[in-house]
C-alpha cells in the first residue's frame, strides 16, 4: 500500500515540469511561417514596466507603430517578413539604447530581448527555408515604421518605441 502512491506523485511531478514551461506558449501563424512564442512572458514582462516606461514617453501625438497603417492591415503572407524587420529593430537599437538605470526595468528588457533573440531564430529558420518571403508590401510597412521613428530624435524614438511595445505583443497575438 505504501507504494502505491508512488507511481501518482512521479507521475504528477513530470506532468508539472513538462507542463509548466508550455503554459504561456502561442503558435503565430505568419502567412506560410508558424512558430510557437510564449507571449505570456512578454506581455508580463511588459506590464511590469509599461507605467514607468510610458511615463518618459513625453511625445503623446506621434506613433511609430500606427495600429492601422503599419500592423493590423497587413496580409499573412507579410507577416513573417515584417515581424522580422521588426524584431531587429527592437534588438538591434531599442532595447540596447533604452535609457535607464534602474536595474529592475533592465531585466525586464533583458528578458524581453531574450525572447525576441528565440523568435527571431524561429523566423530566421522559415526565411532560410523560404517560407518567410519578403514581399513590396512587408518592405514598405517597415519603411513606414522606420520613418516614424526617424522622425523622431533617437533617444525620443527609443522611448517611443519601447513604450509601443504592448502595440506589437497584441498584434503578433492576433497572427494565432
Amino acid at each position: 500500500m505504501k507504494g502505491s502512491g508512488l507511481p501518482l506523485c512521479l507521475f504528477s511531478a513530470v506532468f508539472y515540469l513538462f507542463w509548466k514551461p508550455s503554459a504561456g506558449l502561442k503558435t503565430l501563424h505568419l502567412g506560410s511561417c508558424v512558430i510557437t512564442a510564449n507571449l505570456q512572458e512578454m506581455q508580463n514582462g511588459f506590464s511590469e514596466i509599461r507605467g514607468r516606461v510610458q511615463a518618459k514617453d513625453e511625445i503623446i501625438d506621434h506613433r511609430i507603430l500606427r495600429k492601422t497603417e503599419s500592423l493590423q492591415d497587413t496580409k499573412p503572407a507579410d507577416q513573417c517578413c515584417l515581424l522580422r524587420h521588426i524584431l531587429r529593430l527592437y534588438l538591434d537599437t531599442v532595447f540596447k539604447n533604452y535609457p535607464t538605470t534602474d536595474h529592475h526595468i533592465l531585466r525586464k528588457i533583458s528578458s524581453l530581448a531574450n525572447s525576441f533573440l528565440t523568435v527571431k531564430k524561429d523566423l530566421r529558420l522559415c526565411h532560410a527555408h523560404m517560407i518567410c518571403p519578403c514581399g513590396e508590401e512587408a518592405m514598405k510597412k517597415y519603411s513606414q515604421i522606420m520613418n516614424h521613428f526617424k522622425e523622431l530624435k533617437p533617444h525620443e524614438a527609443v522611448v517611443k518605441a519601447l513604450g509601443e511595445l504592448d502595440i506589437l505583443l497584441q498584434w503578433m497575438e492576433k497572427t494565432r
